[in-house]
């Protein structure tokens, strides 16, 4: 296998991986390990993790790769783009979502409903539904858009997570976005991800306000 098929393979795994949330903040990745895991040489792990970094999915740090660890204001620009873009992402799936993508985010909203305290099955659910309407969206280069952002989502999840009031507006409007794509109602459900995002927002300010969350550069 050629090295450019061995980095794509690579990217397509860490990608994966970051998309399902199973790479948390502060966790590093470093290319000799990944190679040892895959059986490949240094150079196409590290091609991959370069190409993730530039897609916005992973920052270079001092001791390997990591989610992006970005200030406030950073957040609040991701926060702009996503009510920009999202909201409209979801109408076209309320139109054009099949029964498998319906199947989809609801066995993901399943598990969410059913995680009680367990933060990390809580996470696993919520993405995998963010997933699930993303695969729906039909409009390629919109979804690439969206997920060029993933990484700065996650780190907000990541941090907004353990504050039960958090999780139970994510279950909310995880749960109204489902109602609008199983009644197709491409209005209710650009309504309904807006309002999501606002809250989303307000709950990454509510950590900041109550020291939930700590600043970047803090411990």
């Amino acid at each position: 296998m050629s090295r450019t098929s061995h980095r794509t393979r690579i990217h397509d795994v860490l990608r994966s991986r970051l998309l399902q949330g199973e790479i948390a903040p502060g966790a590093r990745l470093v290319d000799h390990a990944i190679a040892a895991e895959m059986g490949v040489s240094r150079m196409p792990v590290r091609e991959a993790l370069m190409q993730l970094v530039s897609e916005g999915y992973l920052e270079s740090t001092s001791r390997g790769f990591a989610l992006p660890n970005l200030s406030p204001d950073r957040i609040t620009e991701v926060f702009v783009l996503r009510r920009l873009l999202e909201p409209h992402a979801v109408a076209g799936v309320a139109r054009d979502r099949g029964e498998a993508d319906l199947a989809t985010m609801g066995a993901a909203l399943a598990l969410a409903e059913g995680a009680g305290a367990d933060v990390a099955t809580f996470h696993r659910g919520a993405e995998g539904f963010r997933n699930g309407w993303l695969g729906a969206v039909r409009n390629a280069e919109l979804r690439q858009a969206i997920q060029r952002y993933s990484g700065q989502v996650q780190s907000v999840r990541f941090a907004t997570l353990p504050d039960p009031e958090a999780r139970a507006t994510i279950l909310a409007g995880l749960c109204a976005l489902h109602a609008a794509f199983l009644s197709a109602d491409g209005l209710a459900a650009q309504d309904r991800m807006l309002r999501f995002i606002y809250d989303a927002e307000e709950s990454y300010r509510r950590g900041l306000a109550t020291g939930l969350i700590a600043l970047k550069g803090e411990p």
